[in-house]
């Protein structure tokens, strides 16, 4: 691009970048008479321009020219607002001028060659400005027991998540605690997300919405959210069944997608047994969807706790577990008990079985143990789902979720045997 080019270029974003964030202010004051907005369009389109050319100017008068220009834009955004208060003071408020100072500061920035941060910085802070009447029903509508369990969840996830090592420990190194850590952060993740969505969208949209999302993080954890929420609320379990069955039959599909990703010439023969495993448990999801009548109120309202950490904790501690019995089923038997570990891994996971045998089929391991390997993954993490549905939350949700999660633990496998053994 020529130096003249770039220039217009450079200009011109800076422009642009006025412009959204000005058609954004002047949309939502819409409703004003003229000569009573502090900024409209044109000013701030204006301001982006003028951010952008005191940058253009170059070292080092560009740099003293871009801070004095910013700060004079704050005496003028304080004089204005000192004026309008007089006539005006039930429409006071700091939007405007902040909008204003940020449109002129991403102005120079676009200008100083940052143009893809500049326009991105842009349109998040036009998505927050357009935001504020959901932002403001989200605060009257949050408890503090939300906002707690919120900063709560962050903390896990934010603070102490990437201080634990990413490393194995114990017996066999088998013992991860990243790894461990992480599923715990996941399955306090999926009952904050359940918690919320049921509450917005009532109980049986909630439901929904958490299982298709939360079957691809881990449906599994969703598995136990659900049935011990089902157990505390039996009048949900028809509900709560359809969730689960829509995350376990989700998990088949993000299976796939990573083996198309990691090993695509493993994809088209475990294609079929998948497909056949997803298509058992998603006709069931649709069928408990259809004999379901409206949630009521009641069982919305009667949500207590928006983080179940105890909950997630103890998973974190059964998946340890499960994580020392595999690794010594690998130890014992060694490769010819690929099949073993497979059955064995996928009790607590199937994406780390899923990765180990792609892994291992570029070193020589055979197709046909591969895929035979990630479908009985499959199946046996679908029974362990299954069982715990069961265990935890009663015979009621159980035999929803049980049955179908057993036959696509029997398809699976035979259909395996049929087309490759």
């Amino acid at each position: 691009m020529l130096p003249a080019q770039a220039t217009f270029y450079h200009l011109g974003a800076a422009l642009a970048i006025g412009l959204l964030i000005g058609v954004e202010r002047g949309w939502s004051e819409r409703d004003e008479q003229d000569g009573t907005r502090v900024a409209g369009v044109r000013t701030f389109a204006l301001i982006g321009l003028l951010g952008g050319a005191t940058t253009l100017i170059g070292p080092p008068l560009g740099a003293w020219l871009a801070a004095l220009g910013l700060l004079a834009l704050g005496v003028l955004f304080a004089t204005a607002y000192a004026i309008h208060a007089r006539s005006r003071p039930d429409r006071m408020g700091i939007t405007v001028p902040v909008a204003g100072l940020l449109t002129f500061v991403l102005g120079a920035l676009a200008a100083s060659g940052q143009v893809a941060v500049a326009a991105a910085a842009a349109v998040v802070a036009t998505l927050l400005l357009s935001a504020k009447p959901v932002l403001h029903h989200w605060l009257t509508t949050l408890q503090g027991q939300e906002l707690a369990a919120g900063l709560q969840l962050l903390l896990l996830s934010v603070v102490v998540l990437p201080l634990l090592p990413n490393r194995g420990y114990g017996p066999w190194q088998a013992l991860n605690p990243y790894r461990l850590w992480w599923m715990v952060v996941l399955i306090a993740a999926m009952s904050f997300v359940g918690y919320f969505a049921v509450k917005e969208a009532g109980a049986r949209k909630g439901a929904i919405f958490t299982g298709i999302f939360a079957g691809l993080a881990s449906s599994t954890a969703l598995t136990l959210h659900f049935a011990r929420l089902a157990r505390a609320q039996p009048e949900l379990s028809p509900t709560l069944a359809t969730g689960i069955l829509l995350a376990c039959g989700t998990m088949f599909p993000r299976m796939a997608l990573v083996l198309a990703v990691a090993a695509p010439n493993v994809l088209l023969p475990a294609l079929l047994p998948l497909g056949l495993m997803t298509l058992v448990v998603y006709g069931a999801a649709l069928r408990q969807w259809w004999t379901l009548g409206d949630a009521s109120g009641a069982a919305v309202t009667s949500l207590r706790n928006p983080l179940e950490l105890t909950a997630a904790i103890g998973f974190g501690a059964f998946l340890a577990l499960v994580m020392v019995l595999a690794r010594g089923v690998e130890v014992w038997l060694g490769s010819t008990g690929v099949l073993a570990l497979a059955a064995a891994s996928g009790v607590a996971d199937v994406d780390a079985i899923t990765l180990s045998l792609v892994g291992m089929s570029r070193t020589g391991l055979g197709l046909q143990t591969v895929v035979t390997g990630i479908v009985i993954a499959a199946a046996s993490n679908s029974l362990v789902k299954g069982a715990m549905a069961t265990t935890v939350s009663g015979r009621r949700l159980g035999a929803s979720v049980a049955l179908p999660l057993a036959l696509a633990a029997l398809v699976g496998p035979l259909a395996v045997w049929i087309t490759l053994w």
